[in-house]
């Protein structure tokens, strides 16, 4: 059991409605633990000295929970009546997940009313148990492993979800219309490294309760790990494309000169570019199928996302970056043929530095995989300068979850990505651009540029396309013996870029 498909089947969970214990009508309430006064000035406080004593790793679990089954996990759902704030005038509820089969260690959560912080306590009274549950060590401060946020999203009364904070620094969201895919994290470190990457968690979460009609939520989280610690704000506003503002308050225990701001982990099999791999009755199975960036420099780059057969890392170098984010543009049924995984329907997420966060890379990491459970991609900004020992870092970003990003630049868009092998050798590549209005000229007016590190490629064709009402550019290459060939093209009007700069890796398979 891997962590997407134990993401997949985490939708049964409950929250509280403060006290009493008990509602009117019997239902089962969660209750306070403590309260104190709550105070973020402190807590950034606390950090901050953390960072200057040695980390000291969270107790586990009792091992009861960690031996759950599968099954028998699956079974602990919090019930559904027994939510955050239900039946009040909150516009938002808030359901919690138990520990235990893959959560080895819990998180406490606070709730943050008229200036007091409420620590929640731990009731299995609040969680169904369709199967008889094992005997389980029961304490008010066990802890959950996580939380998720519901709100009438898509129709008044009813209350969906759409943002979920679980495990290490992990979380998701989805805008109106999304099923779940990609995740976020709160920070990377030597992600795709020899020496294996360091997962920071998130150790305890504070939700400020929203007053009524407010159409956002404010958590913050408290993130500790051998090499960092920090404090976290999210604002959380759910919506067509839900948004998320974030300020990252960090303090490195040590120098990490591998750091990954707003880290994206997605998954890619297989699409037009490398089908013949796959023996699956489905045209595609992918998250996201691409990495779009938009640079300091003015220019919209978009890489079609790959499967390698071995590790590879790209990093596009960059000063003061404007956004980057895996973006999901098959959104058609046809695009995947899956009525169960609905993977048209997932989102893209965009980041967007609400600051200058100076020189470093976009840098995109994708691992070989062989089964659609895997999250096999990763995506991030990288410092050039790292993180130094005993230097406050504060980052500010915005996340769009949804169905694109905001507000792109008035160029052509890429749709599609194909690539097959020709007859006569070589291979063959063709980019399905969108329709905009200076695409609708005179093809003659249009200059293509076409470029390769190595190996040759032909002049290319650019035809109209019936179905999309764009352009498709296509081209041939042979990479002449080379293991790997890094493809460039796009689409010139009078000089100007009218298109987005495609950006490709061949690789031998």
């Amino acid at each position: 059991m891997d962590r997407r498909d134990f993401l997949g089947f985490v939708s049964a969970f409950a929250g509280m409605a403060t006290l009493p214990a008990h509602a009117a009508d019997g239902t089962v309430r969660p209750h306070f633990m403590d309260s104190t006064p709550f105070d973020l000035a402190g807590l950034i406080a606390r950090a901050k000295q953390m960072a200057e004593a040695p980390y000291e790793p969270r107790a586990e679990v009792p091992q009861a929970w960690k031996d759950l089954s599968y099954d028998e996990y699956r079974a602990i759902r919090y019930r559904s009546g027994s939510a955050l704030w239900r039946d009040t005038q909150t516009p938002f509820q808030v359901d919690f997940f138990a520990p235990g089969l893959y959560f080895h260690r819990t998180v406490q959560i606070n709730v943050v009313e008229d200036a007091q912080s409420h620590r929640v306590a731990f009731d299995f009274e609040l969680f169904d148990k369709s199967n008889p549950a094992p005997d389980l060590p029961i304490a008010e401060d066990l802890g959950f492993s996580g939380f998720r946020l519901r709100t009438e999203i898509k129709k008044p009364g009813r209350y969906d979800e759409f943002f979920v904070m679980q495990g290490a620094s992990y979380f998701r969201a989805v805008g109106r219309d999304n099923a779940y895919g990609l995740s976020a994290r709160g920070l990377a470190i030597d992600t795709g490294e020899a020496s294996g990457e360091e997962f920071p968690d998130f150790t305890e979460f504070w939700i400020e309760r929203p007053e009524p009609g407010q159409d956002h939520v404010l958590i913050h989280a408290f993130m500790d790990s051998p090499s960092v610690t920090g404090v976290y704000s999210f604002t959380v506003m759910p919506g067509d494309a839900t948004k998320v503002d974030v300020t990252a308050r960090l303090f490195p225990r040590d120098d990490i000169s591998h750091a990954g701001i707003a880290p994206l982990t997605s998954m890619f099999l297989f699409d037009e570019t490398n089908r013949n791999r796959f023996d699956d009755f489905r045209p595609a199975v992918h998250d996201n199928d691409g990495l779009m960036i938009q640079n300091g420099a003015g220019e919209t780059l978009w890489r079609p996302l790959a499967n390698p057969i071995e590790l590879q890392v790209s990093s596009f170098v960059d000063t003061a970056p404007k956004g980057f984010g895996l973006m999901q543009r098959a959104n058609q049924f046809s695009d995947f043929a899956d009525l169960e995984a609905h993977y048209h329907k997932r989102p893209s997420l965009w980041i967007e530095p609400a600051e200058d966060w100076g020189k470093g890379a976009v840098t995109l990491v994708e691992i070989p995989a062989d089964r659609e459970i895997y999250d096999n991609i990763v995506a991030y900004w990288r410092p050039a300068d790292g993180l130094p020992k005993g230097q406050e870092t504060t980052l500010n970003y915005r996340m769009y979850w949804g169905n694109g990003a905001p507000s792109t630049a008035p160029v052509a868009k890429v749709l599609n990505t194909r690539l097959g092998k020709r007859f006569e050798g070589g291979y063959i590549v063709t980019i399905d651009f969108e329709s905009i209005p200076v695409l609708l000229k005179d093809l003659e007016e249009l200059t293509l540029f076409i470029g390769s590190n190595t190996g040759t490629h032909s002049e290319g064709i650019v035809q109209r396309n019936p179905e999309t009402g764009g352009l498709r550019l296509a081209f041939t290459f042979d990479p002449e013996g080379a293991q790997a060939v890094e493809l460039r093209a796009q689409l010139r009007h009078n000089k100007a870029n009218v298109s987005e700069v495609w950006l490709y890796r061949w690789t031998a398979s």
